[in-house]
């Protein structure tokens, strides 16, 4: 779609968030970061972990994909940069299936990337296939 983005490192996804809803976010401090993941963790015993991360360094890109009735993946890639704003698609592919399920399961997939920090505005545009 739009050029690759350096450095950017998935560290956490999981197919099961409490996230009804499509969002994509920029988290840049440990307590963003903290209420995320007590939010997910309401249902969890034991909840996952949250990742450590130096927000000195990095900035964290929140996907969540809200309700996805397939596995699908997000691809980000950057489709335009200025001075001032870099615009992000959000491309979802889907999972490759090996066998096929009668019954479909539902799934609210959120996925987590680092990068390095970049002080400009973000524009998410979600691309559909």
């Amino acid at each position: 779609m739009g050029q690759e983005i350096k450095d950017l490192v998935l560290i956490d996804q999981d197919n099961f968030s409490t996230i009804t809803d499509y969002e994509v976010r920029i988290i840049q401090d440990q307590k963003s970061l903290q209420k995320f993941y007590a939010k997910i963790n309401m249902t969890r015993k034991p909840g996952l972990p949250v990742p450590m991360v130096d927000f000195s360094k990095d900035m964290l890109i929140l996907v969540c994909l809200g309700e996805e009735r397939k596995e699908v993946v997000p691809m980000l890639s950057k489709l335009q940069e200025t001075d001032t704003g870099v615009s992000i698609a959000v491309q979802l592919i889907e999972k490759e299936k090996v066998e096929q399920i009668s019954t479909q399961p539902i799934y609210y997939p959120f996925y987590l990337f680092k990068m390095p920090i970049i002080d400009k505005i973000f524009d998410f545009q979600k691309i559909e296939n």
